[in-house]
């Protein structure tokens, strides 16, 4: 009840203010109330006590509580704030939450919400949904999506007028609150339904979503209850709030949230590479543990999914195992003159020991062999698509080795399972796939098609990607669950699209089809900010733990999705795509990010090579005492090396190698 009279009244105010200043020419606004764009400054509200979980009541002045915003035009359309609350009083004030709000009128349901790896447009993949597993934002009275600052990775939240285009968002400064009752609490950003329109809020420590106040999304199907967010002023004490308010249109080159995306990279510079290793040092260590893993019998050879502590010894294709790649990325980095060895043995095994496995009715083959028993699990779109590629890639290099390579074996493989793969996509009865699991087929047949010559493998991929430009360009769909988290709109699922997209891309440039080439770019540019969105671009400072020790830096790492809200380095899979891009769109912020994300992303990669993973940022983890919601942040999973998160960087230095041929 308390809830609904505390919304009640901050209804009618905001709508109160809003008439208000519809009768005010701008320039004699009252002190407090700014206009900016579509959207209006509310005047500082102050909340005083805590009552059923959340303020009791929100107050526009309090005496001996100096309230004052300074102003400074960046630009055109950005303005920086800088709001401080300063406390006069001779006693604490106590239970208190500071607040920002700005007011973006319009009908709720078409300002859509991007708030960056967590609130993507709302999540429409999971309207509806009311538990914890996936926030969703649907622009209906009494909804609200308020978040931990340390949980976005690109500090800003965005409405973008679905209708017209019109969008404002507001960046943050990140930063903890001082005076809590509780442990490590920090400013929240969000949105949340208010009459006439959605407001855009930062709160000195309050959160809560889908309808449920003070509660964190604490683990992948849970949240968890957040109590006690607010804090004591002393006697003389200054908070001081930095945000801007930037306001814009989409275009048919960017939507709202890709302007916003650049203003971000603009204010934070994420772009120190100089103070991770060096590219040489990663490549050489990543190879040598990569050689911890190969393992050997009469009848078998690869490398290992699993740490050899483990006792387990399966060779894995794809995904978690990555089984194919270093047969690609080992000999394009010739660190070793026995690594071209073991790379021929290793595909050639995959290739005779997976062929039979391979499926005529759409080309999947079996991805998993138990070293000792020959058992072999089946595959998915997923990491056949991503063994393909690794295999196909291998294939196109080794035509260029002088003989010191022969993919025949690796060609028979590729072809059967690309023939299959097409005819099924090509059919017309085809049945379209729920999510972007498909879109890491398109650049293994978009490779394939030139070493076989075969046109029907490039219609075949020109088919998925011109489904999910059908599917996703736009504001009613995110790119959703490639991979692990299968049914929320994740990262990994605009990285299949985007991969995709720039194989295609590429292929126009060589064919020289104009058309094709601005189609194909401007939808690789859509799905890599998509990704991009999940790329921190700030350093998350940590509470005492495993990252603190490490003196861990946060820039260059990706948020899992908005399922598994954990950071990884599955960024460092798309960086050679994303420093391509760079240079063919003659931005050098995405040149000099690639570089971060692959660098920065070697961290906490101990002397022997292993790389643990999930490393918890925020108030997430995978398992464990919920109970302990409150001190998850400032760890990691160490002990979990399965082999991509060795895969990956050797398979991304392969491809920067070779960009001189792309």
């Amino acid at each position: 009840m308390q809830e609904k009279q505390c919304l009640g009244r901050l209804c009618r105010r905001t709508s109160a203010i809003i008439g208000a200043a519809m009768i005010l020419c701008i320039a004699a606004l009252p002190v407090g109330l700014f206009a900016s764009g579509e959207g209006l400054l509310v005047p500082a509200e102050t909340g005083l006590g805590w009552t059923d979980g959340w303020v009791a009541v929100w107050k526009t002045s309090i005496p001996d509580l100096k309230i004052e915003d300074t102003r400074r035009q960046v630009a055109d359309n950005l303005v920086r704030i800088v709001r401080r609350w300063t406390w006069n009083g001779r006693e604490p004030l106590e239970r208190v939450v500071l607040s920002i709000r700005l007011h973006i009128p319009g009908e709720s349901p078409t300002l859509k919400p991007f708030i960056p790896g967590v609130l993507l447009y709302g999540n429409p993949s999971n309207a509806g949904r009311k538990d914890g597993r996936v926030p969703v934002f649907a622009g209906e009275k009494g909804e609200f999506a308020i978040f931990e600052e340390h949980r976005i990775p690109m500090p800003f939240a965005l409405l973008e007028n679905a209708r017209n285009g019109d969008f404002t968002a507001v960046h943050v400064l990140p930063s903890p609150v001082r005076g809590t009752v509780r442990d490590d609490l920090w400013w929240s950003l969000g949105v949340e339904v208010a009459e006439g329109g959605t407001d855009i809020v930062a709160l000195s420590g309050p959160i809560g979503y889908n309808r449920r106040r003070s509660t964190a999304k604490a683990q992948a199907g849970s949240a968890m209850t957040y109590e006690d967010a607010y804090i004591t002023l002393r006697p003389g004490q200054i908070v001081e709030k930095t945000f801007w308010i930037q306001t814009g249109r989409a275009t048919k080159d960017a939507f709202g949230f890709e302007q916003a995306m650049m203003v971000s990279f603009d204010l934070f510079k994420p772009y120190y590479a100089d103070r991770h290793e060096s590219f040489e040092r990663i490549f050489r260590l990543k190879r040598d543990y990569a050689m911890t893993r190969w393992i050997e019998d009469a009848k078998s050879c690869g490398f290992d999914m699993f740490d050899p502590a483990t006792r387990r010894r399966e060779i894995v294709l794809g995904w978690c195992g990555c089984g194919a790649t270093c047969g690609y990325a080992l000999p394009v980095l010739n660190l070793n003159a026995d690594d071209w060895t073991k790379a021929q043995k290793s595909l050639d095994f995959i290739s005779d020991a997976f062929i039979g496995t391979i499926r005529p009715s759409d080309g999947m083959f079996n991805v998993n062999y138990a070293m000792g028993y020959g058992r072999k699990s089946g595959g998915d779109p997923v990491s056949c698509g991503q063994s393909l590629y690794s295999i196909v890639k291998a294939i196109r290099f080794a035509e260029k080795s002088d003989g010191r390579l022969n993919p025949a074996k690796w060609k028979t493989f590729a072809e059967k399972a690309c023939d299959a793969m097409s005819a099924a996509v090509l059919k017309e009865d085809w049945k379209e796939p729920k999510s972007t699991a498909a879109g890491f087929l398109v650049a293994p047949l978009v490779v394939a098609s030139g070493i076989f010559g075969k046109g029907e493998y490039l219609a075949a991929a020109e088919k998925i990607a011109a489904m999910f430009e059908r599917r996703y360009f736009g504001y009613d769909a995110v790119y959703w669950g490639g991979t692990l988290d299968a049914s929320c709109e994740d990262k990994e699922g605009a990285m299949a699209a985007f991969q995709g997209y720039v194989a295609l891309l590429r292929n126009a440039l060589k064919k020289k089809n104009a058309e094709a080439e601005r189609r194909w770019a401007r939808l690789a540019r859509h799905a890599m900010n998509m990704m991009l969105s999940y790329t921190v671009v700030w350093d998350v400072s940590c509470p005492p733990g495993r990252l603190s020790d490490h003196a861990f830096k946060s820039t260059g790492w990706t948020v899992v999705s908005v399922q598994n809200q954990c950071l990884d380095a599955f960024g460092v899979l798309a960086t050679p795509e994303i420093w391509w891009m760079g240079g063919y769109l003659g931005d050098e912020r995405l040149k000099k990010l690639a570089e971060v994300m692959y660098r920065s992303c070697f961290q906490l990669t101990d002397e022997a090579g292993s790389l643990g993973e999930q490393i918890l940022q925020t108030n997430y983890k995978h398992m464990g005492d919920m109970r302990d919601v409150y001190h998850f942040r400032g760890g990691y999973s160490e002990h979990w090396t399965v082999f991509w998160l060795t895969a990956h960087f050797l398979n991304a230095a392969a491809d920067f190698s070779e960009m001189r041929s792309w």
